[in-house]
């Protein structure tokens, strides 16, 4: 018997716990039973996703930052490459904000339904509150001086200073590009294998997902039953994918067209492949190969540029997942009754920004790093309940929008730097000569 996909584990784990969650609130110990010997499972689960935030960020964007050693040689490629790709996610990051704020999807929830959720998550509410008092008696430059960490050590034992990791990881990435690559070497093998390692034991902590989001959906509905809630989530699901139409039907083709004079309908025939290609493995790393032959090939792009910013672009361009990420964490918000100010909101652009670079190009890594930002905004980790259900579905669309920037930064990089070629010219050699 063929195994079911963990997609369909995991929903069939969401409905399952909804239904559990509605038989308990039938019985009198229900609501207790459920609190006591089901949502400890859920609690758990989440726990193991704040366990491997952390090292996650670290092994990635250390391997992400030192693979640009042939930044030395490629300066101007490199400087380009991630210049836009920072660009794009900034964008996309952005877009996410706009289109949450305007639909507003967790205010499809009715107020005594977030009520009694922001009652079971008081404590969070409440150290949130005190975060943002604290805020708004700090000076202006408050902000720019708690990105620089006094204590690294303190600062990874603390989901919440997330951004002062990334400092420091960047900061740490950048002295091992600048040392000899000889001495650098070691250090490098050991993160690229500590990467590999935190990948599978993401895959491990995946396998169990669908006994955790049974948990958590259990509790949900037993603490708070409602069928708004699900309503709420179908408003998440439809400002997720309107925000990823902008990108890839918006942004991407109007870069392409403007910039480079190629036609929309070549642009999106040649990368079709690799998109349909992404869609169904929901991972930039498993298509990557495909992205590379399609963009070479079928977009003319010179292979000296897509060796080299592909590759970056499966790393640290996760324009899909960037936006997804903030869409969620103001959707949770929302859900919760949290009133993000601008400034939290700022620090979501950043947050997300900037860990989408350390996000891995694999299924599911994009729910491990928006606990990262749930955390450094304040919101309660266990929102993550609300959007597991249609995280896979969604995972593939994003997918398909983080390859179709990765492609489209290509086109770009080539394109100034005079590495854009006609597709229909085969043998590359002979059309250098004659130029």
């Amino acid at each position: 018997m063929k195994k079911l996909a963990l997609h369909w584990q995991i929903i069939l784990g969401m409905i399952l716990g909804v239904f559990a969650g509605y038989i308990a609130v039938q019985f009198g110990s229900g609501r207790s039973f459920i609190s006591d010997w089901v949502k400890p499972f859920g609690t758990i689960f989440i726990n193991s996703l704040k366990l491997i935030a952390v090292p996650l960020i670290v092994a990635s964007l250390i391997k992400g930052v030192s693979d640009l050693k042939d930044i030395s040689k490629l300066s101007s490629m490199g400087g380009r490459t991630i210049a836009i790709y920072l660009m794009t996610t900034l964008f996309a990051v952005t877009t996410g904000l706009v289109v949450v704020n305007i639909i507003k999807p967790g205010h499809l929830i009715k107020e005594e339904t977030r009520i009694a959720l922001t009652e079971n998550y008081a404590q969070d509410a409440s150290g949130k509150i005190e975060i943002a008092t604290n805020q708004k008696e700090s000076g202006p430059l408050q902000a720019l001086v708690d990105l620089v960490p006094g204590n690294i050590f303190e600062a990874l034992s603390n989901n919440g200073s997330m951004l002062q990791v990334i400092f420091f990881v960047i900061f740490f990435g950048i002295g091992l590009i600048l040392i000899d690559p000889l001495k650098a070497k070691p250090v490098k093998d050991f993160f690229d294998a500590l990467n590999e390692v935190i990948l599978k034991m993401i895959d491990l902590i995946m396998l169990a997902a669908p006994v955790g989001v049974f948990a958590l959906m259990a509790a949900l509905v037993a603490e708070s039953p409602s069928s708004d809630i699900f309503k709420a989530l179908l408003g998440y699901s439809a400002t997720v994918l309107l925000g990823l139409s902008i990108l890839i039907f918006g942004l991407y083709p109007l870069l392409v067209s403007s910039y480079t004079g190629r036609k929309i309908g070549s642009f999106f025939k040649g990368i079709s492949p690799a998109q349909l290609l992404a869609f169904s493995t929901s991972s930039s790393a498993a298509t990557l190969p495909v992205t590379m032959e399609r963009v070479e090939e079928h977009l003319g792009v010179d292979k000296e540029v897509t060796s080299f910013v592909l590759p970056i672009g499966a790393t640290i361009n996760m324009d899909g997942t960037s936006l997804y990420q903030a869409v969620a964490a103001v959707f949770i918000a929302q859900a919760y009754g949290l009133d993000l100010d601008i400034g939290t909101q700022l620090g979501i652009v950043a947050t997300a920004t900037l860990a989408s670079i350390g996000t891995a190009a694999v299924p599911s890594a994009g729910m491990v790093m928006l606990v990262i930002i749930l955390g450094q905004a304040g919101i309660p980790e266990a929102g993550l309940a609300l959007i597991f259900a249609v995280d896979r579905p969604l995972d593939m669309c994003r997918t398909v929008a983080n390859v179709t920037g990765d492609a489209t930064v290509s086109m770009m990089v080539g394109k100034s730097l005079g590495k854009l070629n006609d597709p229909n010219v085969k043998n590359w050699d002979d059309h250098y000569k004659n130029k």
